[in-house]
């Protein structure tokens, strides 16, 4: 029996998930910004403790690959790592954007009649996004994508497409009312779906290497020194 414990820190809430089997045993978030570094380890040992395991007993550990929040992702793999190579386990990558799609697709009446387009904020016009079908098949992979009046004009003269996540709210600014387009609040990335895609992977082998892995930032990464003081 496979047990898989899931890791969700690419947004302002980090959570936890683990499953059996592909199924879900017991989750644990915190809506904390900036607590990722100080809480993921608690949360860790508090879940697997309450589900009644030990980090012995873990077959896997799968992580939010990204894209989201550089910081988020870097904790979060982090962690994924080191239990890995603690436990000599499998690392799993998932994406952000994948799994904050099926947490929408989950609960859409006739999913299949939308195309499902996550958005989570990159800053100004920014987001990170994808364009993906009921059954999460790629119509636009994951990229950086900078929004305007015309961003998927061509794809919402012929599909209803659900736009979602903490970027979409831009976008509904920009485009208003338009027909085909459905705006939804409130999907956060969750540990929960995290879990769902990481069990398919586990089946096939699909893991990482857990020397060399690195989040899917999508955009390079831009870090400046601290000014001097005066």
């Amino acid at each position: 029996m496979a047990l898989i414990l899931s890791l969700e820190t690419s947004s302002t809430v980090c959570s936890v998930a683990l499953a059996q089997s592909g199924r879900l045993i017991g989750a644990s978030e915190l809506r904390l910004e900036k607590s990722h570094s100080s809480h993921i380890t608690v949360l860790i040992q508090q879940l697997l403790e309450n589900a009644g395991f030990t980090e012995k007993e873990l077959s896997a550990v799968a992580v939010s690959g990204g894209p989201g929040s550089y910081t988020g992702l870097r904790i979060g793999t982090s962690t994924a790592k080191g239990l890995c190579y603690a436990l000599n386990i499998p690392l799993i990558a998932i994406s952000t954007l994948h799994a904050l799609a099926l947490q929408t697709i989950k609960f859409t009446a006739n999913a299949s009649e939308y195309l499902f387009c996550p958005m989570i904020d990159a800053r100004r016009m920014e987001v990170y996004t994808a364009l993906l079908t009921s059954s999460l098949q790629e119509v636009l992979p994951d990229q950086a994508k900078v929004l305007d009046e015309t961003s998927f004009r061509k794809e919402l003269e012929n599909q209803k497409i659900i736009f979602f996540g903490n970027g979409a709210a831009k976008f509904e600014a920009i485009i208003g009312s338009v027909a085909n387009a459905f705006f939804l609040k409130n999907v956060i990335p969750a540990a929960e779906a995290v879990s769902e895609l990481a069990w398919q992977q586990y089946q096939v082998a699909q893991f990482e290497d857990v020397a060399y892995y690195e989040p899917f930032y999508v955009k390079e990464v831009h870090i400046t020194a601290a000014k001097p003081k005066n």
